[in-house]
């Protein structure tokens, strides 16, 4: 069974920083473009960031500046460093990715971390 896992949130004051981990785990032959979302309550999911197999990034304007997506292809695994944090950060942030398995191609989501952003 293939999973995304995601690591690092947390309660972190008004300009301060964390670094999401998401990491795939399982069975599979290659893993697509991956996404950063967030949802915050009362609000549509949001993407934040996407980084391609091949490593090219793209941001939402709202994190531009602030936020370096990264991703180790030997780890699996894809990074988000969120500086600069702002209360208007706060969401649940959750990885999205197609897998390719031996029975085909699935649209994995990883389980979500809060980040909270308060002083």
């Amino acid at each position: 069974q293939v999973q995304l896992v995601e690591s690092g949130g947390g309660l972190v004051q008004p300009g301060g920083s964390l670094r999401l981990s998401c990491v795939a785990s399982g069975s599979f032959r290659s893993i697509g473009a991956t996404g950063w979302y967030r949802q915050a309550p009362g609000k549509q999911r949001e993407l934040v960031a996407s980084i391609s197999s091949a490593g090219r990034i793209n941001y939402a304007d709202s994190v531009k500046g602030r936020f370096t997506g990264s991703r180790d292809t030997a780890k699996n695994a894809v990074y988000l460093q969120m500086n600069s944090l702002e209360p208007e950060d706060t969401a649940v942030y959750s990885c999205n990715a197609p897998i390719e398995t031996t029975s085909g191609w699935y649209n994995s989501w990883g389980q979500g971390t809060q980040v909270t952003v308060s002083s």
